[in-house]
Formats: structure tokens, C-alpha cells, sequence
């Protein structure tokens, strides 16, 4: 005999089975798993260990990025200077550490670099009124001009005493697991706490659904839209710092084009280009996405010239299917 509770109790599990249904990051990453396991049985080398390290350290740096992105694009902006702010990032911090300092100051400095990239970025565009499109155009070109100048256009590949730190920082593991994805994971559990239960994150998302409400509200926009910026090239310059250690040399045509497959990942994972909408574990699962396809065309033996096609083809499947979506609502 069924009784009130069992109704209730089938009632509830029914709305929590539509809400996940309804998220579009759910839908990314269940294309991601069975692209895994279509490759797992295509070919001998995607399930091999080394392969599969080698994806989980890839798509960390993207995704690293793509959680700073998603924020930008939520409150209603966009940010194409990630990429310059990854180089500029690494370039700090391999020439004070071939000067001699330490990997803790240099870290500091690399990261000090990237937020005054982000704080130029969050300023021109709040209090100056500047398209962040055209500003973070500019700043694109800026940071990695001023790479340029840093390194003489150089390749640095000796980082000091604390040379091996840097390459173990970025480059290594722990349990076979990659070093970048330990950061990627903090970080994506610590932001979609705040983007969910603290007033800043509250305050981004109210900002990017009706920005002239979130005034009227006494939202402080301004100031909340320079620390979404410096925010945003946080992230970059946190990937640059992990990419430099990874690679173990630096050069300035590093992060060049990364703004494309960071914005890719982060609409795919739900992030809505109108603002408002967006969160950490859908920048997580598209950047997934994206380099799980980005291996197959290379194990498939596929020129990777068709790259390109498939993010672009995949941002505008993901903003068609967000339009269908609110259509519906």
C-alpha cells in the first residue's frame, strides 16, 4: 500500500532527478564520459595511464582558467587578456627565480603581476565605463608586449636554486595524480562555495542578471566588478605558474589563443554570454570536454587544424541549447 510519505519521498527524488537533468553542465559531462569510453574501445593508448595523466595535467590549466572566466562572463563581461596574463605570469616568475630569488617570492610576484593586469582591467571597465571586449583587447596585447620586454623575447629555461621547486610545483605528482590537478580541485570546491553561499558570489550573479537592480539594491558593482576582473587574472596567472614548471622553459608564445578554448569551456559548461549564470564545476566539465576531444583527434590520428572547428562548432551548440532552454522556461 502506498502511503503519503512513500508520494512525497517518490515526489522529491523526481524534482532532484529534473533539476540535474536540467543543468547543462550535466549534459557535458556525460557527452565527455562516453567520448572517453568511445575512445577507451577505439584505441589501445586513450585508457593508458600515461595518456590519461597527460589529459587530467592538460585540462587542469584550462579549466584553472575557465573557473576565473566563468565568473567574468557571469556578472555580464568577458576577458580576453587570460592568455597574456598566463605569460606575463611565467615570465615573472622565471626571470626573478634565474635572478636568484626564491620560488615563494617569485610565486608572489607572478601572481602580483597578473592582478595588476586584472586590476587595470576591472578599473577601465567600472569606473571609466570602457567596453571590457575592447579593454581586455588592449590589455591582451599589452601583457604580452610587456613579456617581451621582460625576457628579450627570449626562451628561459634555467630558474636558480629553486629550480627543481618549480618543476615539481608544475610538473609533478602525488599518488600518480598531477599537481595542477590538486590546485584545479581546491580551487573549484572553495568557488563554487563562495559562488554559492557568500555575498560576493551572490552579488556577481545579481550583477549579471540586471545590473541596474544590482545598483538600485546597493550592491557596491564597481568595486565588485574590479575584483571579478583581478579574480579572473588570478586564475591566469595561478596557470601560468603551474604551465611554466610543467614545461620547464618559458618562451613568449605561451598561453597565445588560450582565450578561445577558455571561453569555449566555460559556456559549454553553462555559463550564460548575457550574464547571470554560471558556476565552477561547469568550467571544470567543459574544459573536460574540450581536451578529451582535443586527444582523440591526436589518437585518432586526425590533424589537430580541425581543433578549432570542434570548439567553435561546440560554443555555438552550447549557446543554441541555452537558448532553447530559456525559450522553454
Amino acid at each position: 500500500m502506498t502511503t503519503v510519505d512513500d508520494v512525497i519521498s517518490t515526489s522529491e527524488h523526481k524534482n532532484w532527478f529534473s533539476r540535474i537533468t536540467s543543468l547543462q553542465s550535466f549534459w557535458v559531462f556525460m557527452a565527455a564520459i562516453v567520448a572517453c569510453l568511445a575512445l577507451t574501445f577505439l584505441t589501445d593508448s586513450f585508457a593508458s595511464e600515461r595518456n590519461l595523466f597527460n589529459v587530467a595535467r592538460n585540462f587542469a590549466f584550462v579549466a584553472i582558467i575557465a573557473i576565473g572566466m566563468t565568473a567574468v562572463i557571469a556578472s555580464g563581461g568577458i576577458d580576453l587578456s587570460v592568455g597574456s596574463s598566463v605569460v606575463l605570469s611565467a615570465m615573472v616568475i622565471s626571470i626573478t627565480m634565474a635572478a636568484g630569488s626564491p620560488f615563494w617570492l617569485a610565486a608572489a610576484l607572478a601572481l602580483g603581476a597578473s592582478l595588476l593586469v586584472g586590476l587595470l582591467n576591472g578599473l577601465l571597465v567600472a569606473y571609466a565605463g570602457m567596453p571590457a571586449f575592447v579593454v581586455t583587447l588592449g590589455t591582451l596585447s599589452a601583457a604580452r608586449s610587456l613579456a617581451m620586454v621582460l625576457s628579450d623575447n627570449k626562451m628561459i629555461w634555467e630558474f636558480g636554486p629553486d629550480h627543481n621547486v618549480l618543476l615539481w610545483v608544475g610538473g609533478g605528482s602525488t599518488l600518480g595524480v598531477p599537481h595542477p590537478l590538486f590546485v584545479l580541485t581546491a580551487l573549484a570546491v572553495l568557488m563554487s562555495c563562495i559562488f554559492r553561499w557568500t555575498r560576493w558570489g551572490q552579488h556577481l550573479f545579481a550583477i549579471g542578471g540586471n545590473e541596474n537592480a544590482a545598483l538600485l539594491t546597493g550592491i557596491p558593482v564597481r568595486r565588485m566588478k574590479v575584483s571579478i576582473y583581478m579574480f579572473s587574472a588570478f586564475t591566469a596567472g595561478l596557470a601560468g605558474i603551474l604551465m611554466a614548471g610543467w614545461l620547464g622553459s618559458v618562451t613568449t608564445n605561451l598561453g597565445q589563443g588560450m582565450e578561445l578554448t577558455v571561453i569555449a569551456a566555460a559556456v559549454i559548461g553553462g555559463a550564460n554570454l548575457a550574464g547571470g549564470e554560471g558556476s565552477a564545476l561547469g568550467a571544470v566539465v567543459g574544459a573536460l570536454l574540450i581536451e578529451v576531444i582535443r586527444n582523440s583527434l591526436i589518437l585518432l590520428g586526425i590533424s589537430t587544424f580541425w581543433q578549432g572547428m570542434f570548439i567553435g562548432t561546440f560554443i555555438v551548440v552550447a549557446v543554441a541549447f541555452d537558448r532553447v532552454r530559456h525559450f522553454r522556461s
